[in-house]
């Protein structure tokens, strides 16, 4: 008789988010559950933070703090030591505050004598009005006293995570914890000197709670899904703890790290504390894994996953992949994700920016959802279209969506939803806002969309009707030429009506805005600024962020140079990641001049600061005046009212 299904346990390393859970447990845990799995899950990103800032926690890194050598002191280490019994009883309150359990701290918190101050306050003078008012008060007002202390309560724990990176761990970030060590590292040695190193006061604390899991849950099999390089390191500390525990405890290692940059893996060491590593959507090959491990399928029929051959063969030790091929799990099969098992009401509603668009993404607990599976677009140069995550498109039905819905909302008495699709599509949001009104369930949402001409204005009115609060979507170059090079299938005229019609309809939009493209000279860059301006002074967006285009080599740049216009410069030698790639442009751009103007240009414009100036007064180099009318946007958008 074959033994029964081993427990499964999917874990959330760090660090990801500390708002809502990373929804890549919640799919796989649900999936799971309904192939009769015996399926759990723990968050240990959130853990991790939970007890780093507890009163026990900040005892220990005080104890590290005031064994290092004087030299060592910062100002904030310094701030911290002198202000360590208020850090310590203000702490554990903060974190209650901001968990929502603790609502009316918040005035104790806005009237700033309560919490100690350190370095991170100095934002704040950032906002000092000319007559010495209070420095909050165009973003709060008199009434915004909730927000004004959730504000101020996040610079608090900015301080302590400051206070983490000087005095245990430079690399610590709340969400891009030492990705350095795994972000296209086409070497597993830093990784592997990292884990070999002596575990730090964070590493300790994360091998004693991953020790808390097994022991709560015993698992037979351990899921880490680590969808950034931020998590990399994280995980394979917890692979290490799992290891140290019970040795035939099976660890497997999937999510969007491993999908995109771990395709070609060839590094035997990464099979030290992991088992098995699998690529693409999980449901398919950790069935057939679970049917191994009961001596149901032999090694040779599991799916898209890497492992280390055993053996005395010549090929003992070398890593190999697998791929039996059978299809994949319909996204209408893959079930309902569920947070059972996730402590829902213990993340931090944080507010790093004050910018009403920003702030969800930090800024409450939002269930996340997938609309469909893949890009129906999926024609982007700049994408990784050849991936199964952009490639395979598939819908589920608006039915099925929002019994979805309902069932998230009975399960976590939640009923805000975060769409976390690459480009939902027009039609099945239409679909889906025409199922909710159908029902009248109310529910608040957001999501990713693609600015195109199919979301008019009475589609931008259904969709809020619904729920819908806000979209996010790419303009990235606001440039014709380019945008054609790229392949988006917008225009700028086009981008602006549809961010108009949202913003109309009383939905807030975020553009993802991008420099660097191939072939991107510093007149294209002014003037896409200039758009960008003319933008948030028409109303059409209310928030942006710019990110520098990063080649990879699964994206029609990275695949066929020549059509862009660059060279691609030659990989390094290595067997474990490889996605981004160098390249040289001939127009020769100082791409880094521009991020910097362009970053200060739209960190202000979303706080209503110089959009009546020239664009040129944010470069710190001399550039070309812009070739755009300084009234292009407000034309484009009588044009497409008079058509």
């Amino acid at each position: 008789m074959p033994p029964a299904a081993p427990r499964v346990l999917s874990l959330i390393p760090p660090m990801t988010q500390l708002n809502t859970p990373y929804p890549s447990t919640a799919y796989l845990t649900g999936f799971l559950r309904s192939r009769g799995v015996d399926a759990v899950q723990a968050d240990l990103s959130l853990e991790l933070v939970l007890a780093l800032f507890s009163a026990e926690g900040l005892d220990a890194l005080h104890a590290v703090v005031t064994a290092l050598p004087a030299e060592r002191r910062s100002e904030t280490l310094a701030t911290f030591e002198r202000e360590f019994h208020r850090y310590r009883q203000t702490v554990p309150r903060v974190i209650n505050f901001l968990q929502g359990r603790d609502p009316t701290l918040a005035h104790r918190i806005a009237g700033r004598g309560w919490l100690p101050e350190g370095p991170r306050f100095r934002s704040l003078d950032n906002y000092v009005a000319e007559d010495g008012e209070d420095p909050l008060a165009w973003a709060f007002g008199a009434l915004g006293l909730h927000d004004r202390a959730r504000h101020l309560a996040t610079l608090h724990l900015n301080d302590l995570a400051d206070v983490l990176r000087d005095a245990v761990d430079p690399r610590f970030e709340f969400v891009r914890y030492a990705e350095r060590l795994a972000m296209s590292q086409p070497s597993f040695d830093p990784l592997a000197q990292a884990l070999a190193a002596d575990p730090n006061l964070i590493d300790r604390t994360l091998q004693a709670l991953t020790r808390q899991a097994l022991e709560r849950h015993r698992p037979g099999v351990v899921l880490l899904s680590v969808p950034f390089p931020g998590a990399v390191y994280g995980a394979l500390r917890i692979a290490q703890a799992v290891k140290a525990h019970d040795p035939a405890t099976v660890v497997v290692l999937g999510g969007g790290f491993v999908n995109t940059e771990l395709r070609e893996l060839a590094e035997p060491r990464v099979f030290d504390v992991v088992d098995y590593v699998t690529l693409d959507a999980g449901e398919r090959p950790l069935l057939a894994l679970l049917e191994h491990l009961q001596g149901k399928r032999s090694r040779q029929r599991l799916v898209r996953t890497f492992l280390r051959d055993v053996g005395d063969g010549s090929d003992a030790g070398q890593v190999r992949y697998v791929n039996f091929v059978e299809p994949d799990i319909h996204f209408d099969d893959v079930g309902t994700p569920t947070w059972d098992g996730l402590p829902t009401e213990r993340y931090l509603s944080l507010l790093d920016l004050l910018n009403p668009m920003h702030r969800l993404w930090s800024d409450g607990r939002w269930n996340k959802l997938t609309v469909a599976h893949g890009c129906y677009w999926k024609q982007c140069s700049f994408c990784d279209v050849s991936l199964d995550y952009i490639s395979r498109y598939d819908a589920a039905s608006a039915t099925t969506l929002v019994d979805r819905i309902e069932a998230v909302i009975a399960e976590t008495g939640q009923t805000g939803f975060h769409f976390v699709d690459e480009a939902a599509p027009p039609k099945a949001l239409k679909a889906l806002a025409d199922e909710l009104l159908q029902r009248r369930l109310p529910i608040t949402w957001w999501g990713n969309i693609r600015f195109e001409k199919t979301f008019t204005p009475a589609l931008c009115e259904r969709l809020a009707d619904s729920g819908c609060i806000a979209v996010t979507g790419g303009l990235e170059v606001a440039s014709d030429r380019l945008l054609k090079l790229m392949k988006k299938g917008v225009t700028v005229d086009q981008v602006a009506r549809v961010t108009h019609a949202f913003s109309q309809a009383g939905v807030l939009v975020h553009a993802y805005l991008m420099y660097g493209f191939p072939t991107q000279t510093v007149q294209d860059t002014v003037d896409a600024l200039e758009y960008v301006r003319q933008l948030f002074e028409a109303g059409c967006i209310q928030s942006g962020f710019f990110h520098r285009f990063t080649c990879t080599v699964h994206s029609p740049v990275g695949r066929e140079p020549e059509a862009y216009g660059v060279t691609l410069q030659p990989l390094p030698p290595g067997a474990f990641a490889k996605n981004d790639i160098g390249f040289t442009d001939p127009t020769g751009t100082d791409h880094d001049a521009m991020g910097r103007a362009l970053k200060k240009a739209v960190y202000n414009y979303m706080h209503g600061i110089g959009l009546e100036q020239d664009v040129r007064r944010w470069f710190d180099v001399r550039v070309p005046k812009p070739t755009v009318r300084r009234d292009r946007i407000e034309r484009a958008l009588r044009e497409g009212m008079n058509g």
